[in-house]
């Protein structure tokens, strides 16, 4: 990384850009709590995907959330419409920003980021696309370390000490309509992913929830996004004989997906966006992971909680559906017990597993 820019003077007005994914989202408020911290007085807006808006909503350190209407802008582009798009871009200067900073590092973040306007903006030196032709800040960040703590680089790089906090936050109503879906301390399990490499096979799952039911008093809530139910079919068909298996499958916002996790004894999941609103919310995890680097994009500073096997030299690339044999080589029987264990206090503690229902 190049040398620190230090800000001579405090910005009254910052504008931190990261639109997505949901799951990078999650990870970003690092950089919030960061920035609040350093500067308390100063206003801090976020640039999001519109439809990942209530992910930051409610977090203390955000002022304001400016949403980036993905679709309708892509589709106003690819009719032709590009000078309405344009003027949604130049609005960003409206806001007289002292600051921002892309915490993304693509084309169309840098772009959003040089059209506020901002006297310094900072965004990686080694980003991709040409995405550092719009920074006058560059820093040459290691691509090797985690996102998040890439991300907290860019503060580093002018002069603002990073802080690790990882917390999410939910409003009152959301907590509100959660608790109206399912009650509070159910086992959350997350079984989609857009990609086939990172699934966890659906039957697998089933087998894990149904000696999950057997072996406890617990409900289950399996939850994913809209569009996503025939890739839980196998498992959602669990919620007809048992109302202790409660479907949300495209049934909740944002902001209440991530109540529910707030609420939640347990998350199983593969590597998608519940698992790192889990970490957010400092849950209990069991993280399943495939063809995917885990010191990258791994549940932070929660490695110890990941079932992965991969060989040692062994080429990741979760975009190779082929790939999809590293998820196959989890078992079931490993899962399960991660699960007592995350459940059930440790043979140190004071409940037996028969006080807990297993």
């Amino acid at each position: 990384m190049c040398g620190i820019a230090m800000i001579e003077r405090t910005p009254r007005h910052i504008l931190l850009v990261r639109p997505s994914a949901l799951g990078d989202v999650c990870r970003t408020v690092p950089l919030a709590a960061s920035l609040q911290r350093a500067f308390p007085d100063s206003r801090i807006d976020w640039l999001v995907q519109d439809s990942f808006a209530g992910a930051i909503a409610a977090h203390p350190g955000v002022h304001r959330v400016i949403p980036f209407a993905r679709k309708e802008l892509g589709r106003l582009m690819r009719r032709g419409h590009v000078r309405r798009v344009l003027r949604w871009t130049r609005s960003l200067a409206d806001q007289p920003y002292d600051l921002a900073i892309d915490a993304q590092g693509l084309l169309r973040s840098a772009f959003f980021t040089w059209s506020s306007r901002a006297p310094r903006r900072v965004g990686y030196g080694n980003a991709p696309e040409g995405a550092p032709i719009f920074y006058n800040i560059r820093p040459r960040v290691d691509c090797s370390l985690h996102a998040v703590d890439r991300m907290l680089a860019l503060l580093d790089a002018i002069g603002v000490e990073p802080v690790r906090d990882m917390r999410l936050y939910t409003s009152a109503e959301s907590r509100a309509r959660a608790a109206a879906l399912c009650p509070p301390g159910c086992v959350v399990i997350a079984p989609t992913s857009r990609w086939a490499s990172k699934r966890w096979p659906i039957e697998r799952f089933r087998s894990l929830v149904v000696q999950l039911l057997a072996a406890s008093d617990t409900c289950v809530a399996v939850v994913g996004g809209p569009g996503e139910e025939e890739q839980c079919r196998p498992l959602l068909d669990l919620a007809g004989p048992t109302d202790r298996v409660i479907d949300l499958v495209g049934k909740t916002s944002v902001e209440v997906l991530m109540a529910v996790i707030e609420s939640s004894r347990l998350v199983v999941a593969n590597d998608s966006a519940a698992l790192h609103m889990a970490v957010g919310f400092d849950r209990p995890i069991v993280a399943l992971y495939g063809p995917t680097d885990v010191s990258r994009v791994g549940p932070y500073q929660r490695e110890a909680d990941v079932i992965q096997h991969r060989l040692p030299g062994e080429s990741v690339n979760h975009k190779d559906d082929t790939q999809v044999r590293l998820m196959e080589r989890i078992s079931v029987e490993e899962v399960l017990a991660a699960c007592r264990r995350r459940i059930l206090p440790s043979s140190e503690g004071t409940v037996s597993a028969r006080q807990a229902g297993w």
